[in-house]
């Protein structure tokens, strides 16, 4: 018989709670649940804050926090799952990092607890209350960890890098001119 410990209790809360906010703040994005905007709404907001193309970045962003969260609050994909959501969330924090660190501001602060929520779930495990334990574990490896972080590390530093350069280049544009001519 197994006995389930404080640990396995922990992460399942912790599993729970993230997963669920990160699969309904994705299922604002997807289906406009929750009074979200849906892939057009949110698709032509992702498009003015710079990052284009808007639909596809709604898509990828919708699709790595609810598919992201719902894996965690399963405990399945553990890995994979947190590196999703915490891309997702990276991205979200450096739209709000020019507010400031607390959300009341506009800040980074909710975008930056989920995303590190979620990749320590990726590093610590689902826990024995999951459905990767139930799977014995088969998509949930040791080497999967900084795989899936590495990964998205990579490809969440290329697309904030190309939102940061598309930001800069509309600000410059409306600069006005030092001297006329």
């Amino acid at each position: 018989m197994t006995c389930y410990d404080r640990r396995d209790m922990g992460l399942l809360l912790l599993r729970l709670g993230t997963g669920g906010v990160l699969a309904a703040h994705g299922a604002q994005k997807l289906f406009g649940w929750f009074g979200g905007g849906g892939i057009e709404g949110t698709g032509k907001f992702m498009e003015s804050v710079g990052y284009a193309p808007g639909r596809q970045s709604a898509l990828a962003a919708g699709l790595a926090e609810a598919g992201g969260g719902t894996l965690l609050a399963l405990g399945l994909a553990t890995p994979a799952a947190g590196a999703a959501a915490a891309g997702a969330m990276a991205g979200a924090t450096a739209l709000h990092m020019p507010n400031g660190f607390f959300a009341q501001e506009g800040g980074y602060e909710y975008a930056a607890t989920l995303g590190l929520a979620a990749s320590g779930l990726a590093v610590a495990g689902p826990g024995r209350l999951s459905l990767d334990h139930a799977f014995g574990h088969v998509f949930d490896r040791g080497w999967m960890v900084p795989a899936a972080l590495g990964v998205t590390a990579a490809v969440t530093a290329v697309v904030i890098g190309a939102r940061n350069r598309r930001v800069r280049r509309a600000e410059e544009g409306k600069q006005e001119a030092l001297f006329e001519g």
